[in-house]
């Protein structure tokens, strides 16, 4: 089946079910560069003031257990876009590599089907188009004001807001100066408890309240246009917060997301959703609020169903990867990594243990550089950070498994333990069952392809 196919076929039934009136929900989804669970006021951080957030969740549905299928943006972005784990997408797998045009994504199926298709700022990337003519999250926008003024009476429309915060860098200092507070900082476990640290965190935080604010503006745009009731309002991030052991990683401050929705017509406010929801889960999702089919080969599942209490789902786990995030080892080397996660239990696969899971020394450069990261490497060799060193850029065993009840923070890894031995299992038998399901290259013919990709980032220091 061709391209044109697809989106002609996805798109076919919406001829005959619209009205002369569209009623069919507008969508806003709004996503942050590297905004990690719990970092919201709603989730209880005492720092971080996030009223728009707030009000998402407040008037829809505030979810606790998003996760993204991938810890890094482009891979991420992907996932989101086709509704598809990262391991099918080729390419698409890297950071700094393209989107082939094969994979169909959920903006140009909605555009066919009668929307009016724009985003700003971060599409999908970085990366290079290549086969495409235009950013996979369709055709960009200097702001959001400049594409509605362009959206016609009677059609719905689909926008994207893609912040570049809080990616880094940071300017120094800049969450003290706004009026934050050291002292109120809750550092993770698996980082020193500094007063660097902790600003390096505040910093963070003022780049989230940037995010927050402007999706704030679009969001009383919509509201004194009259359009904000019928539109599905998301919020959430592509990956987790830019800190050692962080992002590009499989770990709970990797991928574990903020997300909430509001959309007034269908979902009642203040709901809680605890089900397990993937962020590839999305586009299949916007598909059938839109009254269209997601396509077979999507990997994700609509959880509309769950958003709107329909029906009950049962969602109790999720799967999440990395392949190649910045070209930082020799010989172009990715670190893949497959995981499952439970509500109890964490299982990590690292399929290449001999590499350096943050990069290669001296500069491991899969750690955005920043005052943590810095401190870090600096003062490995003193006892009392040297196990930060090793949490966050020592090698890594071929198997990690945490025991979520008793080890929130993913400190301890019990995968040697004889009383975890069932539990290993039975999760590495499951991680199996997916990837074959799936159709994951590597559980077939693992031949480190991705290593091979072209990629179109900074260069690499080890050539």
């Amino acid at each position: 089946m061709t391209r044109r196919e697809l989106l002609l076929g996805a798109a076919w039934p919406a001829f005959f079910t619209r009205s002369a009136k569209d009623t069919r929900p507008n969508i806003l989804f709004a996503i942050a560069d590297d905004w990690g669970w719990p970092h919201a006021s709603v989730y209880g951080d005492r720092v971080v003031r996030t009223p728009t957030f707030d009000r998402v969740c407040r008037e829809g549905a505030l979810f606790q257990q998003a996760h993204g299928c991938a810890s890094t943006c482009s891979p991420s972005r992907a996932a989101i876009l086709t509704g598809q784990t990262i391991h099918r997408l080729a390419e698409g797998a890297n950071l700094f590599g393209f989107l082939p045009k094969r994979f169909a994504v959920y903006t140009d199926l909605l555009e066919a089907a009668g929307y009016q298709v724009g985003f700003e700022r971060k599409g999908w990337g970085p990366g290079k188009l290549l086969e495409r003519t235009r950013n996979p999250a369709g055709p960009k926008y200097k702001d959001f004001r400049e594409f509605f003024q362009n959206v016609s009476d009677g059609h719905p429309f689909c926008y994207w807001f893609g912040s570049f915060d809080p990616h880094r860098p940071y300017k120094k200092g800049s969450g003290l100066e706004s009026g934050m507070k050291l002292e109120d900082v809750r550092v993770p476990p698996f980082l020193p408890d500094t007063p660097e640290v902790r600003s390096d965190f505040l910093d963070y935080y003022w780049k989230i309240q940037l995010f927050d604010r402007e999706v704030g503006e679009i969001v009383e745009t919509l509201e004194h246009a009259g359009r904000l009731d019928n539109t599905i309002v998301v919020m959430t991030g592509d990956n987790g917060c830019s800190f050692p052991r962080a992002k590009a990683n499989v770990y709970d401050y990797s991928t574990h997301q903020p997300l909430a929705i509001r959309w007034p017509a269908r979902v009642e406010a203040g709901r809680q959703i605890d089900e397990f929801i993937s962020l590839t889960d999305l586009a299949p999702t916007f598909l059938e609020a839109a009254n269209l089919k997601p396509l077979p080969m999507m990997t994700g599942r609509s959880f509309l169903g769950l958003l709107t209490g329909i029906r009950s789902e049962k969602r109790d786990r999720i799967f999440i990867e990395r392949e190649r995030h910045d070209n930082c080892r020799k010989g172009n080397g990715s670190y893949p990594m497959r995981a499952i996660r439970t509500r109890d239990f964490l299982y990590v696969r690292n399929l290449r243990p001999d590499r350096w899971p943050a990069g290669d020394p001296p500069y491991f450069d899969d750690v955005d550089d920043c005052p943590t990261k810095e401190l870090i490497l600096t003062r490995r060799d003193d006892p009392k950070f040297a196990f930060y060193f090793r949490w966050s850029f020592d090698k890594r065993p071929a198997e990690e498994l945490y025991d979520l009840g008793k080890d929130p923070g993913e400190l301890t890894n019990v995968v040697a333990e004889t009383r975890y031995t069932s539990t290993k299992a039975k999760l590495r038998r499951e991680l199996d069952e997916w990837m074959k399901r799936t159709d994951d290259p590597r559980a077939t013919n693992d031949d480190d392809r991705w290593d091979n990709y072209e990629y179109f980032g900074p260069p690499n220091k080890f050539r």
